[in-house]
């Protein structure tokens, strides 16, 4: 009997220009850096995928909608966008064009180099059809970003965009500020001063709300939560996670990825009724083990059983962690899987911040 999964239409999401980044990110979901190919997106694929969206969303949203939020509408990221300023101008005016709602861009601040700049490039964006910015603010960015850049982006894009624009998150910039941090700042240090200055702040800043437990954050966070051995998540399963019809992603390649689940494809968005209408479990057995009672065990329990998976020793942060570690040992023993794409993500998951650019 064929087990049909079926997904929502999305409500919200990202369309991912490239993973290509400026920065390699302690905590990115995405595992970004500048080691990743280009492989920016093409016009005709992201026109194809826009399209679709666009005529989902004008069933979703009452005419005339543009109110803002990390949740709602469509939004452009990466990667860093602002890598292919034209590609990323290009698109925001094809949303527009096909009556997108709330479009917004999300930027770590790399190229706000001066006041002209940023406001030549903001007034280009808001002219073509942009409705905000959501300005990354975090330790990881200002370790290799200089602050002042970020608090230029802020500045100029509240007067750019009526003060609607996104600072995520607003803990981080108002430690930064109470800190007076201009340049870059090293995460061991932000580490020290914040226990000296305000450790409940920074305990509430590197929760899990601001950082969510996953991707390159496990392995390069881990050592800050309390870790759990495998079976300590083996009832859990992941089909909420899985079919949630808000803040979903497309890539580059075009894998339909479901919310913060990186390196999972649900399909081909250029399909995305297809995928809507109703994913194949036997055709995708990793989706299948995920979504079933106690899915995150019976992943394991497969990946110990066929490739010999072996548990972490010191432990995982979460059931997104060892769902995970579990899906890169796969895909370093085979490439049979086809919801396990892009392959490249899994490669980057313990990139250094080291040889990172900031110009």
């Amino acid at each position: 009997m064929t087990w049909i999964l079926k997904i929502p239409k999305p409500f919200s999401g990202g369309l991912i220009l490239s993973y290509k980044c400026t920065n390699v990110c302690r905590h990115c979901l995405y595992a970004s850096s500048p080691k990743w190919r280009g492989d920016w997106i093409s016009i005709g694929d992201a026109e194809r995928i826009l399209s679709q969206l666009a005529e989902i969303m004008r069933e979703i949203y009452p005419r005339g909608f543009n109110d803002v939020g990390v949740n709602v509408g469509l939004h452009f990221t990466g990667g860093e966008p602002f890598l292919n300023f034209n590609l990323l101008l290009g698109l925001v005016k094809s949303a527009d064009r096909l009556g997108i709602p709330s479009i917004f861009v999300e930027t770590n601040c790399f190229w706000c180099v001066d006041d002209s700049v940023t406001e030549e490039r903001f007034l280009t964006l808001k002219d073509a059809g942009l409705r905000s910015v959501l300005l990354s603010v975090n330790p990881f960015v200002v370790e290799q970003i200089p602050f002042v850049r970020v608090e230029r982006a802020i500045r100029i894009g509240e007067k750019v965009f009526g003060g609607r624009i996104m600072v995520y998150n607003p803990i981080f910039y108002d430690q930064f500020r109470r800190l007076g941090v201009e340049g870059t700042l090293p995460f061991k240090e932000y580490m020290a001063r914040m226990k000296r200055v305000d450790p409940v702040s920074l305990r509430h800043g590197l929760s899990f709300y601001s950082i969510l437990p996953m991707a390159r954050a496990a392995y390069m966070l881990g050592y800050l939560y309390r870790k759990y051995p495998a079976r300590h998540f083996f009832n859990l399963s992941c089909i909420n996670d899985l079919t949630r019809n808000w803040h979903i992603h497309i890539d580059n390649y075009c894998n339909y990825i479901p919310g913060y689940c990186a390196g999972i494809s649900l399909g081909d968005a250029r399909d995305i009724d297809g995928i809507c209408q109703g994913i194949d479990l036997d055709d995708h057995p990793v989706i299948g083990m995920l979504v079933s009672d106690g899915g995150i065990g019976k992943l394991y329990d497969f990946a110990v059983k066929e490739f010999g998976y072996r548990e972490l020793e010191e432990g995982y942060i979460s059931k997104c962690h060892l769902c995970v570690d579990i899906r890169r040992w796969i895909v370093q023993q085979t490439d049979e899987f086809r919801e396990l794409k892009p392959v490249e993500f899994y490669l980057h998951l313990e990139e250094s911040v080291e040889g990172s650019s900031t110009s």
